[in-house]
């Protein structure tokens, strides 16, 4: 298979297993140590850059740590976004099985997401203070990919924009994000086209109201057991619910313990503001149904 590559791949010289084949045999096995420029492996990861971008605001050893660990999570957050738009895009092309498949593989990252906070355990309400009013208004809240993914599983909400207005890119993406169906609005669309007797879309911007008429569909499509492809969408959906709360439920527990709760630096009731967003259900009737099971 040719791969298509990227105008900024260009720079990256393609080699195949000839061409490895001569440089084994040349190296006697050892690996490459002299390039005519930097090293391919940074031309293609962009370590250097990547390494760069830990700047913190003190110096106490501590924060490094929360920085470092707050932007993986904002990598995985990009990581996530692409992988559930191509799921929409099979979608609404009507390949069930191609979304599901993708789905399955995304809930994989969630563990490195969780394993984040797990690398934040050992830090301390003192250790934490010691560098947390230097953050000034900084909050993950104000993570606008992690708000395309909110608004991708149906969690919308116009107000939650704002603050990137200032920001023309960001906000010109994320306004276009809330006018788009949500993923969940193109898994209910396919499961109408399939015959299923759910509502007609409503308002895109609007967050997600549960029906009745899809806890139904569901409840229809689950009788019909494994292998079937709506049914092991479902199953990949419910998969994703359940891997993104925990994440969440996570974020709550380590808030909990670096700080109580104390009021959270991007203006939020902090602990209590994670508790209501928790309560908000991923895909609601595929758990729901499970009663009628």
């Amino acid at each position: 298979m040719t791969s298509r590559r990227r105008a900024a791949g260009a720079r990256i010289r393609p080699g195949g297993a000839r061409q490895r084949a001569i440089r084994t045999a040349a190296n006697r096995g050892a690996p490459t140590l002299d390039f005519p420029a930097q090293t391919p492996y940074d031309e293609y990861v962009g370590a250097e850059t990547l390494h760069r971008l830990q700047r913190t605001v003190t110096d106490i050893p501590e924060e490094r740590a929360f920085l470092v660990t707050t932007q993986i999570m904002e990598l995985y957050f990009g990581l996530l976004r692409a992988e559930w738009l191509l799921v929409q895009r099979l979608l609404d092309g009507g390949d069930a099985a191609g979304a599901t498949a993708v789905l399955s593989r995304s809930t994989r990252y969630f563990d490195g997401l969780n394993a984040a906070w797990g690398a934040l355990g050992w830090m301390t309400p003192a250790q934490f203070n010691s560098f947390r009013d230097d953050l000034g208004e900084g909050s993950g809240f104000q993570s606008a990919m992690y708000r395309h993914l909110e608004f991708l599983l149906g969690n919308k909400s116009a107000a939650l924009v704002r603050p990137h207005r200032r920001s023309p890119r960001v906000h010109g993406e994320l306004l276009a994000a809330l006018d788009r169906p949500s993923l969940y609005d193109s898994v209910l669309a396919l499961l109408a086209r399939r015959g299923l007797a759910v509502p007609p879309p409503g308002d895109p911007r609007a967050e997600y109201v549960p029906s009745q008429a899809v806890e139904d569909a569901w409840v229809e499509i689950y009788a019909r057991g494994p292998g079937d492809d709506l049914h092991d969408l479902g199953e990949a959906l419910t998969d994703v619910s359940e891997r993104f709360t925990d994440w969440r439920y996570r974020h709550l527990m380590s808030v909990r313990r670096t700080m109580g709760a104390k009021p959270g630096t991007g203006g939020s009731s902090g602990v209590s503001w994670l508790e209501r967003s928790l309560r908000r259900e991923v895909f609601p009737e595929l758990w729901s149904a499970r009663t009628r099971m």
